[in-house]
């Protein structure tokens, strides 16, 4: 179906803002509007009574007509201009796809937060929400269960785009020096699950669940309506400073195969790891190695901040696992690579993931080398 004329669209706006009385909470700008938690979100604020405006900010215009719409590139200064009398901004405008190329992905996150935060502090915008992951405090062996907010930020940059969000992490943490006024609050959702597309969702199109011997998984997901809720109390001032987002508790490993119904294959940490960081190198799988740490160490949160001030989660882990599984019903995916259907079928469900990591081989490798001992 065709997008309404301009015109149309401009007419349906105006009537849509007339209907609805005029509230006296802030006007939010929104960033990455068009689409994703952006999109989510723009609706969400513009339905509520507690939000004057919405302007949505994105390279394209999205489907919320109840929003006042500016076109144009984050990274661009002249949105100092187009954020002028906005009370906050919640920048969602990130790239996190893992088929983009690593260097184009960093220059445009990093640049584009420090530009909007810029930007904010000029045309005197008060507060600024980003949102960044969980997955910063680092996924360890000796990570407590769960993580409080206040925990040190012990992730590298090895996984994808982890990099990326621990530098708008230290931007975050340097704006209110370098623009006093401006205050930032940080929001870090667990694995996120709704329409989304990351390494961690991926890990369950797979035919096997791949287990790292001696490794502790615990599973904890936030779905985008919760992130979105969220996000929410952030924009009104109900919770502020670095809150962690996500469901209540977590699922142990054994809980998730037994939810999900679908076996592990577990390999020796040396082989899985070893196989995952070869095959990225040479081009062959989207995921770094360090991806899998997430797989096998906790980096649960606790939440407490949110809770503290009224949020509770709408979904279960139990209830997001079971809707992560329906999303990813009939995709093929090993060791981080999309397959095709023939490709998946060919490859046999069984052996897949050791057939794509070359983990088979390895394994076989070193049996013939201790037989000659």
């Amino acid at each position: 179906m065709s997008s309404p004329d301009p015109q149309v669209r401009a007419a349906r706006n105006q009537s849509t803002s007339s209907a609805r009385p005029r509230a006296r909470g802030p006007v939010v700008a929104v960033t990455g509007a068009a689409s994703g938690v952006g999109a989510l979100l723009t609706e969400r604020l513009a339905a509520s009574d507690e939000v004057r405006q919405v302007v949505a900010i994105d390279e394209r215009r999205g489907e919320c007509a109840a929003a006042q719409w500016q076109i144009l590139d984050v990274r661009d200064p002249a949105i100092a201009e187009k954020l002028r009398g906005a009370d906050v901004v919640v920048h969602l405008a990130l790239d996190l796809d893992l088929e983009t190329d690593a260097a184009a992905r960093t220059a445009y996150n990093v640049r584009g937060t420090q530009t909007v935060l810029t930007a904010a502090a000029a045309a005197g915008v008060h507060r600024v929400v980003l949102c960044t992951s969980a997955m910063v405090y680092g996924a360890l062996p000796d990570n407590e269960l769960p993580l409080s907010e206040d925990a040190e930020l012990r992730a590298t940059a090895e996984a994808t785009g982890v990099g990326d969000l621990l530098e708008i992490e230290r931007l975050a943490r340097r704006a209110p020096r370098a623009h006093p006024g401006l205050n930032v609050t940080v929001v870090r959702p667990a694995v996120l699950v709704g329409g989304v597309d990351t390494a961690l969702t991926r890990y369950f199109e797979s035919p096997r669940l791949l287990v790292v011997a001696g490794s502790r998984p615990a599973w904890q997901f936030c779905h985008v309506d919760d992130l979105c809720s969220a996000l929410e109390y952030a924009v009104l001032e109900k919770a502020e400073g670095e809150l962690a987002v996500g469901c209540d508790g977590w699922l142990e490993q054994e809980e998730v195969e037994e939810l999900s119904g679908v076996r592990r294959m577990e390999l020796p940490s040396a082989v899985a790891l070893g196989a995952a960081a070869r095959l990225h190198r040479i081009g062959l799988t989207p995921s770094p190695a360090g991806d899998l740490a997430y797989t096998m160490y906790p980096w649960v949160v606790s939440g407490s901040r949110l809770h503290d001030a009224g949020w509770r989660p709408k979904y279960t882990n139990e209830e997001v696992l079971a809707e992560l599984l329906e999303e990813v019903s009939g995709r093929h995916t090993v060791a981080g690579r999309r397959l095709g259907r023939k490709d998946a079928t060919a490859a046999g469900a069984a052996g897949a993931t050791v057939a794509l990591l070359g983990a088979a081989a390895v394994v076989r490798r070193a049996r013939k080398a201790r037989r000659r001992f």
